[in-house]
């Protein structure tokens, strides 16, 4: 129920007849959780606080730096040194008084990403790796959460809408990180000032959309522009893989026990090697670029080949850097009795 402040407060939108009193109320008990407080992230921050989503949560661990100031306009020359997730916070309490805000200070990472994931309806991911960027898809595919995407790259900016409604995921477009020593970043690239701003108020407008189920959004589509020549494209994105239920447990993080060494590994299969089936979840072109044995069964092809998986013997789930192997493990667990580990960093560390 909207207090009578709040009417006043939204109601430039409120009198728009595709959302209505209807549609702010469900922006009003919408949770939202907004991967990053840097140039995507304010703008949607703003935007979507000053519009009454009900409960905003922000992931970040890095502090506000006098290089950022030029495109993160939430935060001021004052506020260089400060944590981001909570001076944004503090900031957004002044905007709107009526929104609920979490700020969380750390980083995204395979240990908590599916518990800060599991607690909203909504996931927003504003990072600026990719290392993040994957993890964000592949939990919001396990748990089943709609993810608003979007990146920049100096006048250059892309936003879609992935796992909503059955849609493509963000492995359909990008099905893997490109090698790392061919990663650009701001640092090094540079980004003009405005096209965060550009790009975090379109995936805001999608976060609005999805939530008050109005308009067309943009999944199955990757919306590109250019601030520097004005062009525009939206590119069809095809659905090219089976989802993944999502897991039974709400972490996906291994626990301890059920991640082993390398070395590990290597002992067990030099000690009772018959008793031992390595399930490499990579894609196929990465298997057969490098490999350690065992059985290819890339991680969105699991669920619909649990069937030629032995299941007399310990099974031990490896990928390149131990983040799906921990998805396959976590899945399987409702699926396969057998005695199931991962490997921990997967074989990217162990080459």
């Amino acid at each position: 129920m909207l207090e009578r402040e709040e009417l006043k407060l939204y109601n430039r939108q409120i009198i728009l007849p595709e959302l209505g009193l209807a549609g702010q109320e469900k922006l009003k008990v919408a949770r939202v959780l907004m991967i990053g407080a840097g140039g995507l992230g304010c703008p949607v921050l703003q935007y979507l606080v000053a519009a009454g989503v009900g409960h905003v949560g922000i992931v970040d661990a890095d502090v506000i730096d006098i290089s950022n100031l030029h495109r993160q306009i939430l935060y001021s020359i004052a506020d260089v040194g400060k944590p981001k997730a909570e001076t944004a916070k503090q900031k957004l309490e002044w905007l709107n008084p009526f929104v609920e805000l979490t700020a969380y200070e750390e980083r995204l990472n395979t240990e908590n990403a599916a518990r800060l994931i599991n607690l909203y309806d909504l996931i927003i991911d504003g990072s600026d790796n990719f290392t993040t960027r994957y993890l964000v898809n592949d939990t919001c595919v396990a748990l089943n959460k709609p993810l608003v995407f979007g990146s920049i790259f100096k006048f250059e900016g892309q936003v879609s809408v992935f796992n909503y409604q059955d849609g493509p995921n963000y492995r359909d477009v990008f099905p893997e990180p490109p090698p790392e020593n061919e990663v650009p970043n701001c640092d090094e690239t540079g980004v003009i000032g405005v096209l965060p701003g550009i790009i975090g108020t379109y995936m805001a407008n999608e976060a609005i959309k999805i939530i008050c189920d109005i308009g067309e959004t943009l999944s199955g589509k990757l919306f590109s522009m250019n601030a520097l020549d004005n062009s525009m494209n939206v590119y069809k994105i095809t659905k090219q893989r089976q989802a993944i239920s999502a897991p039974v447990a709400a972490n996906l993080a291994a626990s301890p026990d059920r991640e082993i060494s390398m070395e590990t590994l290597s002992n067990w299969l030099g000690e009772t090697p018959d008793e031992i089936c390595i399930i490499d979840v990579r894609e196929t072109y990465e298997f057969d670029d490098y490999n350690i044995g065992g059985l290819n069964i890339p991680l969105y092809e699991l669920q619909e080949s649990v069937d030629i998986i032995p299941v007399d013997k310990k099974l031990v789930f490896i990928c390149q850097t131990g983040q799906r192997s921990k998805i396959a493990l976590q899945w399987t667990e409702s699926h396969l009795k057998n005695e199931k580990y991962s490997l921990k960093n997967g074989i990217k560390h162990n080459l």
